[in-house]
């Protein structure tokens, strides 16, 4: 009797009992990787998220300083013109304005700036923008950014008396990548996408400005206005200019909008990061 009892309480598992555990402990375990795969998923999107943040943040801190120095030394910084200066062509010594526009630049009849597509300044645009400042009391210099397909370029050229920005600065010339995987200019399609992720960017699902202008407001208030809004004439260096051209502007405001190089690796969808910055001009109109 003594012996049957203990070969009762000897017996083990039967094979449902540990056909039951060894289920629960495969679903714990797959539930374990899943969610470790799941982080590691959302790590390495994170990662590129912040690579896209860094490289976008440092190309907007640059754009702000161009703009902060722009328009320096101002014409009437000089009580005599510096030799091979003239109050018509553009001089070396001194910036003519804080933009150097394209067309008419130094014109009496300068280009007036518009917002997609408006305006007849073919620069500064929407992707698109020539600064003209002395960062180092030496020389002037011109410093452009164009947007060419979704990589920011940036250039820099010493101003020359009578020279082009243009002809010193284009795609290809002094031009070099900045900030790559720009948005900005996106296609309708692209939007589209972007916006099924993100509804609040690209209002009206039209691309965006890299730049926008603001210029003194001659009705002011406000003191500034969108440059395409400004209306009548300031006077510059003792001429009457359109109130909406680029001789007359004091703030530029900066939209960056910069894709991840991969899509997120859980939902596979595109990631984006948007910056703003604003550059204002010290130097006011002369």
């Amino acid at each position: 009797m003594t012996s049957a009892r203990k070969r009762k309480n000897e017996e083990g598992f039967t094979l449902i009992e540990t056909m039951v555990a060894l289920a629960m402990f495969l679903v714990i375990c797959g539930t374990m990787f899943g969610l470790l795969n799941s982080s590691q998923a959302r790590y390495h999107t994170e990662s590129q998220v912040l690579s896209s943040f860094q490289q976008a943040r440092l190309g907007m801190d640059q754009i702000v300083r161009d703009a902060d120095d722009s328009g320096y030394p101002p014409f009437d910084n000089f009580s005599v013109l510096p030799s091979g200066c003239s109050v018509s062509q553009p001089c070396a010594a001194y910036a003519n304005s804080p933009i150097a526009w394209h067309p008419g630049y130094m014109s009496l009849t300068p280009c007036l700036i518009g917002t997609a597509g408006g305006g007849t300044c073919q620069t500064p645009g929407d992707f698109d923008v020539v600064f003209e400042e002395n960062p180092n009391n030496t020389f002037v210099q011109w410093i452009r950014y164009q947007l060419v397909g979704t990589t920011l370029y940036r250039g820099v050229a010493q101003k020359s008396n009578g020279g082009s920005a243009w002809a010193a600065l284009s795609n290809g010339s002094q031009m070099f990548p900045y900030v790559t995987d720009v948005m900005n200019n996106a296609s309708a399609t692209q939007i589209a996408q972007f916006q099924a992720s993100y509804p609040s960017m690209f209002p009206g699902g039209v691309p965006q400005p890299i730049f926008q202008y603001y210029c003194a407001n001659p009705a002011a208030p406000p003191a500034t206005i969108l440059c395409q809004n400004a209306v009548g004439n300031v006077t510059i260096n003792g001429v009457q200019v359109p109130a909406d051209s680029p001789q007359n502007v004091t703030d530029v405001e900066i939209t960056l909008i910069v894709q991840t190089p991969q899509v997120d690796a859980q939902t596979g969808a595109p990631r984006l990061v948007e910056l703003n910055g604003r550059g204002h001009r010290v130097i006011p109109n002369q």
